[in-house]
């Protein structure tokens, strides 16, 4: 007989808000705490302290506005995080400080996260919704110097970009992007080229999130609809479907693969956390805490397999903490 789901190992209360976007900063050394970096509908960023489970320093610099994604750069000290406001804030908050260092105008009034990827020491790429609906634009940090911007083919009315993967398949090699559409299509494009490589159909509706295994070669997408899509990408960088996945409950906000590639979680409309094995998509759990919407899961980065960690953000203020398959 299955075992029954476990509780969450800790709640974290005390945004007073929605919570859209997580991102662990855990795998430094000691005397350095885990910390959990947490984005809410109110404006506001909190580092909060995984070993006292309070929060350690509280963030604003999006003037009220929700924010979307945090993502931490080469550091715990360096945070990246992107607002409705339409700016992205890069900070340096070592040594207490907890002003915005430098930002971004996005000019972008949708939802769609952006993506960072480390290309060198100290220099990283990152992907955005550009002012014009349909484009992406690639900057280089900390320079803000443009790399490129993605158009569509005249005609391809692929709507609005919705999420964004950064990736290569090794240091040095080419960077690609995987953009997620409106349309409820997935793109690659190829950077250097300033071209879409591959385009697959792969939800009748908007593409909420999408994750991506470069080892594997294989990502999945998720949107309003009912079904996972699960696909691949061949030797000949041409994107085909693999498998789906049909859900219980309509609505996906957030899928992540653990860094390991071992499981994925989603964070559903229906309130619930669902684990899957990634090699077969075997359902394994689902996490029955939030009374509202999950908008955001993310694995923590704990170099002990033992310590890992799984947070769920969800509409109902909370932040839920769970300890999960941890054994390798």
């Amino acid at each position: 007989m299955a075992l029954p789901p476990p509780d969450p190992q800790f709640v974290l209360r005390g945004t007073s808000a929605a919570v859209h976007a997580l991102h662990f900063s855990c795998a430094s050394q000691e005397p350095d705490v885990p910390i959990l970096y947490s984005g809410s509908e109110n404006g506001l960023i909190h580092a909060w302290n995984l070993q006292t489970h309070r929060v350690d320093a509280a963030l604003d610099g999006h003037g009220r506005k929700s924010v979307c994604c945090v993502e931490t750069m080469g550091g715990k000290d360096r945070l990246l995080s992107q607002g409705r406001d339409q700016r992205i804030c890069l900070w340096d908050l070592a040594e207490g400080r907890t002003a915005v260092a430098d930002s971004v105008f996005t000019e972008n009034v949708g939802f769609c996260r952006c993506s960072l990827l480390q290309v060198a020491q100290g220099r990283w790429l990152m992907a955005m919704a550009a002012k014009a609906l349909e484009e992406v634009q690639v900057l280089e940090l900390p320079s803000k110097t443009s790399v490129c911007t993605l158009k569509p083919e005249v005609g391809a009315k692929l709507g609005m970009p919705m999420c964004l993967k950064l990736w290569q398949l090794s240091c040095g090699s080419q960077p690609l992007l995987l953009a997620g559409y409106e349309d409820g299509s997935v793109v690659l494009w190829n950077l250097s080229m300033g071209k879409a490589l591959s385009q697959l159909v792969c939800h009748q509706e908007p593409v909420m999130s999408l994750d991506f295994d470069s080892e594997k070669a294989k990502g999945i997408s998720g949107s309003s609809e009912k079904v996972l899509s699960i696909w691949s990408l061949n030797e000949q960088q041409n994107l085909q479907v693999y498998k789906t996945h049909r859900l219980v409950n309509a609505g996906i906000s957030g899928i992540t693969i653990r860094p390991d590639k071992k499981i994925l979680a989603t964070a559903g409309w229906d309130h619930r956390i669902r684990i899957f094995g990634w090699k077969k998509m075997k359902p394994l759990a689902v996490l029955d805490y939030h009374t509202a919407t999950v908008h955001c899961v993310s694995f923590s980065d704990h170099s002990n397999p033992r310590d890992r960690l799984l947070a769920a953000g969800s509409k109902d203020h909370r932040i839920s903490l769970w300890s999960i398959y941890t054994q390798t």
